[in-house]
């Protein structure tokens, strides 16, 4: 059974680092200047079509004390995606989302395979037991990519040069951000974003009953 460390230090590996070619930082803010996590940003090559290679195992998405873990999560597109349970409670993972509608029934431990996703776009998950269970995983036509922590910067790196268009998604922005980007060999750009959020609407966790530590 992998840990949340292992699981989150697969996700820091997997982030592309500042080397050769050329890179961009990008830094994404709200309108109060507030950094902001959550919010993913991709470079599509405009000039040549990317060469896409999807990861060889499946990336996780865990169940974990009642949440999905991460709660934003960005692939390529062909990527195998798994859902392990690790609460002692069976859980019911699902999405209706055009770009991948599938269903998980109640589980614990692992499902019996890996979903592929093969569309771009993005997909809501939730789960038919617990509402205010929610996440995302935006599945991308392009290799450069990167998912903002707490302090708003997605570093894209080692980028062969040409024109890109560069997108900017978050959960709660009404529309995709993009901007037309260049990049020159051994370039070190930054692009700053701004973005005004919706207000947060994720439905608030069930009170715990007492004495069970279960929730309703």
């Amino acid at each position: 059974m992998k840990s949340l460390r292992s699981l989150l230090g697969f996700s820091l590996l997997s982030l592309p680092l500042f080397g050769a070619g050329g890179d961009v930082r990008v830094e994404i803010t709200d309108d109060k200047g507030t950094p902001v996590a959550d919010a993913v940003a991709s470079l599509r090559p405009l000039d040549t079509p990317p060469a896409i290679q999807p990861p060889t195992e499946p990336v996780l998405v865990v169940q974990q004390d009642q949440e999905f873990l991460p709660y934003v999560t960005a692939v390529v597109v062909g990527t195998q995606i798994s859902f392990p349970n690790r609460d002692r409670v069976q859980h019911h993972v699902y999405s209706l989302s055009a770009a991948k509608p599938f269903e998980l029934p109640l589980y614990r431990d692992e499902p019996h395979q890996p979903v592929r996703f093969d569309r771009p776009g993005v997909v809501a998950l939730g789960c038919n037991i617990h509402d205010w269970m929610a996440a995302y995983i935006v599945v991308l036509p392009t290799p450069f990519f990167a998912t903002t922590p707490a302090n708003g910067i997605a570093p894209l790196a080692a980028l062969p040069p040409g024109r890109y268009q560069l997108e900017v998604w978050h959960p709660r922005i009404a529309a995709v951000v993009t901007r037309e980007v260049t990049v020159d060999p051994n370039d070190q750009r930054t692009q700053v974003i701004t973005v005004k959020l919706k207000p947060d609407r994720r439905i608030r966790r069930a009170p715990e009953m007492g004495g069970s530590g279960a929730y309703r």
